[in-house]
């Protein structure tokens, strides 16, 4: 990887946006694989304008590498204020173009942003699943993406294996 990429990663996750589990979201898709290692997991809130329903905001979760965290940041800027429609359309090269060409074992990163995504609008069926909900219906109650990273780690060959976050202290450095 070139070092301008590397740099450009660099900046974008010391300052990650929209990072975190959205409280009422509208749509939550995940994808990805624990016996890679990467998993992602992107929400979705819309909000009415002119009689359409655009994205009004985006966060996502990701177990996954540096440039994967790079790209979901920027994808949850670049789809705000696009219909669910608008978004599907937009690949993973769209979402880490900022960032620059991308070597071909990094082209994943994207495509995993973009699944992500796609399974948070419904892209299998013909319409997105938050727009075809009503407003009264409470959002489909999520795993965590730690919970299900976990769970897959114990149903593969029944490892045993656990992630666990480890908090730093405020004292160390």
């Amino acid at each position: 990887m070139s070092s301008e990429l590397q740099q450009k990663i660099r900046a974008t996750i010391q300052n990650p946006v929209n990072v975190g589990e959205m409280e009422g979201a509208d749509a939550v898709g995940t994808v990805g694989s624990a016996a890679c290692g990467e998993m992602l997991r992107m929400w979705v809130k819309f909000r009415e304008v002119d009689g359409r329903k655009v994205i009004d905001r985006a966060s996502f979760q990701s177990f996954g590498c540096e440039t994967a965290i790079a790209i979901a940041s920027l994808a949850t800027e670049l789809i705000k204020g696009k219909t669910p429609e608008q978004a599907l359309s937009m690949r993973g090269a769209e979402f880490a173009a900022e960032l620059g060409p991308l070597p071909p074992m990094k082209i994943h990163c994207g495509e995993l942003v973009e699944g992500a995504l796609r399974s948070a609008l419904g892209a299998e069926s013909s319409t997105p699943s938050a727009v075809s909900s009503s407003a009264d219906k409470a959002p489909p109650q999520v795993p965590s993406l730690m919970d299900s990273m976990n769970a897959a780690l114990n149903s593969s060959a029944g490892s045993g294996a656990k992630i666990v976050l480890l908090r730093q202290q405020a004292n160390e450095h």
